[in-house]
């Protein structure tokens, strides 16, 4: 299966996710155009990762800025890795000052069933 590595742009996020490793990550601010265009590759991944996943996955979301498009997208994506059996936590980054990020979080982590990890960091980057 093969890993999908995407650069960030000014709207869309950093994106590596390794079948490998089991490890996944959305970095940067995700406002584009259309979210569903952006995130429907990354989900049709997910649901083929999930016939084979890693005994492990890490969702490691390090996102300055989030339009309601993506986060819709984002909770698209935790639905489908609630259906991978496998053991899988969501790494969720927030900077020291932004609350709104720490709740977004807390939120997902509220009506999804993964494990859920706040970190507090610095600066994102």
């Amino acid at each position: 299966m093969e890993d999908i590595q995407l650069k960030s742009t000014l709207k869309t996020p950093e994106v590596r996710f390794s079948s490998m490793e089991g490890k996944l990550e959305l970095k940067g601010r995700s406002i584009p155009e259309n979210s569903l265009d952006f995130y429907k590759p990354l989900l049709d991944w997910l649901d083929r990762y999930a016939s084979e996943p890693k005994p492990e996955t890490a969702l490691h979301i390090q996102l300055e800025y989030f339009n309601t498009s993506s986060s819709k997208c984002l909770l698209d994506i935790f639905k489908r890795l609630e259906s991978v059996r496998s053991k899988v936590t969501v790494h969720w980054y927030y900077e020291q000052d932004d609350e709104d990020m720490l709740e977004a979080g807390e939120d997902y982590e509220a009506i999804i069933n993964l494990s859920f990890k706040m970190i507090e960091v610095e600066e994102l980057g």
